[in-house]
């Protein structure tokens, strides 16, 4: 990468080391670690022994030396309830609040100077709340470079500091901004008769949503610069049996210009299916039959008169085509550094596209049909359709903001992190969470200071350029893929807190036991005597407005609605698989990190959700979101007692038998899927088979686990960790003065695994009643410690198991074969998804029976592989 920087050189000097191939070495050297921390446990032992049968050596005429005084407990060391009370006591909604507008009160759009500002906001703000030294130059590093890559590599080391540590890395991914656009009906001399104004009116009643109504354009992030000209086809929500039905019908989309509506499927496969079948442009508009009851034909005033949509509003967003790989499109499975090679994009459009109003998409469906609410008939437009979208692509920086809290057990990682960048203001997307986070944070900077060390360590993200297709998050991935797949114990991740009603979440099935149990334990954030559990049942202020005045509503969406809600109470969890659409996709789906999302969104019943518009603002928080804050507060809370239940149980709460019992469930579908889909037979024998093979292993490593658990919670293991002497133990030694040294080290050793030191007048009755000391039991506990690392790394293994490094056919970038986002979902999940995807799309049922085959291998391999 050419010369070091000066805030490189400052990074560099921290470290022992000086170049990566010796971090390599040093990393291959920690196989060895624990077998030296054991023969240094032993000698140091086996020495104080013989301190106390030689009285007159050097250490103890230095315990006898009058100036060192009685020591004190180094420091206290807080109980698992008085940790995890601490730190629910903190979140506060007066401080979200005041965080949502420093962050939602400008546009922060990926790459701008906004965006460049607030990550290093984000980097003060750890700085001041980890304690961590103002730095002579900013650590703001080119990724890829030794200072970048020793920030994250040497979090792991054992030559790594131990103190928090904060940065920003730089990547130069491939985007665009909007240059010029229109959107015109032409009369028959091919001159315009009608212009679209394509921008949002910036009701001065939201003074941020005027104030800056003009500063983001209305486009579609990674659109195809270009004109089309045609006759305008209505495609409803633009989802593949909308367009098969259309294609059945007779329609022919060559030279058309689709105009779809928001919704069902993410917005880039809209545009992807119809530039397949000959489509020239694109349209996408938000309907307010969308919205529920809460609509302007129901009487109720538009936004920010009241709760309704406002119908200039635009749903800005990218239109990468996210179902084959997300990331910068020019760097597929590789970071994109400053100078990084660069392919040819497969995943963004050739065709321009735009997104409107619903304001102007009703003048333009006036061109196809009277009708007020429009319908797949495939009649075309009697006009002709101009569509204008100029914009300039270019390689552009983004900054992901990054800190780290080193624990005990330094090679195990949990990371916690939400994205930055925002179309405009974003207030829900992404701010929401960004304070949600921010008050992770916080808790956690205050347990700090209250004598907390982590067991595990603790690194925070700030991702940039989640909006074009989640590119800091998957740039970071690519980057670091080898040290996740090493180190990450699970990836907690955050977008939207606040954006309704209800609480929704979803992970990996090894994780929904915490998730849910962590969630029993939270109050629900409006309703006294409920938990935050109980919020996934919310359905909105609305509701009775809805109920007892005559209202309409669109059947059809409160049928899809009713019929998600079905779906999720019949789930075994109540914990939704994770599609995409946020930043956990590459730590999941390509690396097979246990994973997890959650926050609140909207229902029939909520004032509509002006998604990736001006009008995502906090004075619509204030108003109708969250009033109080108390949803980012309960998130917020959510996460971190989430966070530190896998920081630090000794044993990492996964529960892979629930993950093994739901492949029954996925199973099922896919034989369902297969009578409907073929005519042939499917034998999936050989799948049951390694599915329930891998429930027994499972269920031999729980009894481990279990083993490993009584030893660590209940006796064995924190008895023999309290047989670790406090110093000096000797009746002989009651009136001598004690080392720090050895308090110190002991009382270190103890409050790794969670065991607190004995208070003074502990330490004093057992001085005073105390003979020679037995020899601790080091062999016993180096037994247990070696069990509970055993069962750990078996724990975390257990979702790498999923991964194929042959990928799904046809879009490689997706490793695991348990889940991924639907080949025609975008968002959606699909579960077992080469082998579901075989029988629904290819309907190839050769391809099936192979893809039978490998996911049985692959589970056979898993079940070896757990095995004790």
């Amino acid at each position: 990468m050419g010369t070091t920087t000066e805030s490189e050189k400052q990074v560099l000097l921290q470290f022992p080391f000086s170049d990566l191939g010796e971090l390599q070495q040093e990393n291959r050297r920690d196989r060895t670690y624990r077998v030296r921390l054991a023969l240094f446990l032993s000698l140091f032992f086996a020495a104080f022994i013989y301190l106390y049968r030689n009285p007159r050596s050097v250490f103890e005429a230095e315990l006898l030396h009058e100036d060192l005084g009685y020591s004190h407990i180094a420091e206290s060391s807080l109980s698992t309830e008085e940790r995890e009370a601490l730190f629910l006591s903190f979140p506060d909604g007066k401080r979200a609040e005041e965080t949502s507008k420093l962050y939602s009160k400008h546009p922060h759009l990926a790459g701008s100077s906004e965006d460049f500002e607030d990550a290093k906001s984000i980097l003060k703000l750890f700085r001041s709340e980890f304690d961590i030294p103002e730095p002579h130059t900013e650590p703001i590093f080119p990724a890829g470079s030794k200072a970048s890559r020793l920030s994250t590599l040497s979090l792991t080391s054992h030559l790594g500091s131990s103190k928090p540590s904060a940065w920003i890395d730089v990547y130069y991914p491939v985007m665009n901004t909007p240059l010029d656009r229109s959107l015109d009906i032409l009369g028959e001399d091919a001159r315009s008769v009608w212009s679209a104004d394509l921008t949002e009116d910036g009701d001065p009643l939201d003074e941020d949503a005027a104030k800056y109504k003009d500063a983001v354009p209305a486009w579609h992030g990674l659109s195809a610069d270009g004109e089309a000209t045609g006759q305008l086809v209505y495609v409803n929500y633009g989802t593949k049996e909308d367009y098969d039905e259309l294609v059945a019908a007779g329609v022919d989309f060559t030279g058309k210009i689709i105009i779809a509506r928001y919704g069902k499927v993410y917005r880039g496969l809209k545009i992807e299916l119809g530039e397949a079948l000959g489509a020239v442009g694109a349209l996408i508009y938000s309907d307010p039959r969308d919205d529920g009851f809460v609509t302007v034909e129901n009487g109720y005033a538009p936004y920010p008169n009241g709760p309704a949509r406002n119908p200039s509003s635009v749903q800005r967003g990218s239109v990468m085509y996210l179902p084959l790989y997300p990331g910068d499109p020019t760097t597929p499975g590789y970071p994109s550094y400053e100078g990084a090679e660069r392919t040819n994009a497969t995943n963004i459009p050739k065709i321009p596209s735009l997104p409107i109003s619903w304001h102007n998409a009703q003048r333009l469906l006036e061109e196809i049909d009277d009708d007020v609410s429009p319908r797949l008939t495939g009649k075309f437009s009697s006009s002709v359709i101009k569509l204008v979208n100029h914009v300039d692509t270019k390689v552009t920086p983004i900054w992901n903001t990054m800190a780290a809290i080193p624990g005990h057990v330094r090679d195990e990682v949990v990371l916690i992190a939400c994205h930055r960048d925002a179309w405009v203001l974003g207030a829900a997307d992404p701010i929401s969470g960004t304070v949600s986070l921010t008050e992770v944070i916080r808790g956690y900077a205050e347990l700090l200071r209250n004598g907390w060390k982590p067991l595990r360590t603790v690194v925070f993200a700030s991702w940039d350029a989640e909006e074009y297709g989640l590119i800091g998050s998957v740039e970071y991935g690519e980057d670091f893929s080898s040290w996740i797949s090493k180190h990450v114990v699970a990836y907690i991740n955050v977008d939207v807190s606040s954006a309704g009603s209800s609480w929704s979440v979803g992970g990996s099935p090894a994780l929904a036991p915490l998730i849910k149990r962590t969630a029993l334990d939270i109050p629900h954030p409006t309703i006294p005597g409920k938990t935050l559990w109980d919020a996934r049942n919310d359905e909105g202020p609305f509701r009775d407005d809805a109920l007892s005045v005559n209202m309409t509503v669109d059947l059809n969406v409160l049928m899809d609605y009713e019929a998600k809600k079905k779906a999720k109470d019949e789930l075994s969890t109540g914990v939704l698989p994770l599609g995409s659409g946020s930043d956990y996709t590459v730590f999941l789906q390509r690396l097979g990190v246990s994973s997890t999302d959650q926050g609140f969104g909207g229902t029939p019943y909520d004032a509509p959700y002006h998604y990736h518009s001006i009008y995502d603002s906090v004075k619509w928080q204030q108003v109708y979101a969250d009033p109080g804050f108390h949803r980012h507060v309960a998130v917020a809370k959510h996460l971190g007692l989430m966070g530190l239940r896998l920081i630090d149980s000794i044993i990492i709460p996964l529960n892979t038998t629930q993950y093994a019992l739901e492949l029954d469930q996925y199973l099922d579908t896919v034989e369902s899927l297969a009578v409907q889909e073929t005519s042939s037979t499917i034998d999936f024998g050989i799948l049951r088979l390694a599915i329930n093979e891998l429930q027994a292993a499972s269920e031999a490593l729980d009894e481990e686990k279990e083993d490993a658990e009584k030893a660590s919670k209940n006796d064995t293991f924190r008895d023999l960790l309290g047989q670790l002497p406090s110093f000096p133990p000797s009746g002989r030694a009651i009136c001598r003065r004690r080392s720090p040294f050895y308090t110190r080290v002991s009382n270190w050793i103890k409050g790794v695994f969670g065991v607190p030191p004995l208070e003074l007048a502990e330490q004093q009755s057992t001085t005073a009643t105390a003979d020679i000391p037995k020899i601790p039991p080091i062999l016993e506990f180096l037994k247990a410690q070696r069990r509970v690392i055993k069962a750990n790394k078996k724990l975390i293994s257990f979702e790498r198991g999923f991964i194929s490094e042959d990928g799904i056919k046809g879009r490689e970038w997706f490793k695991h074969l348990g889940v991924a986002p639907g080949r025609y979902l975008g968002y959606g999940a699909t579960t077992l998804p080469a082998l579901t995807e075989a029988l629904s799309i290819d309907k190839n049922v050769t391809l099936a029976k192979e893809e039978t085959y490998r996911l049985a291998s692959l589970l056979n391999t898993l079940a070896d592989n757990i095995t004790p």
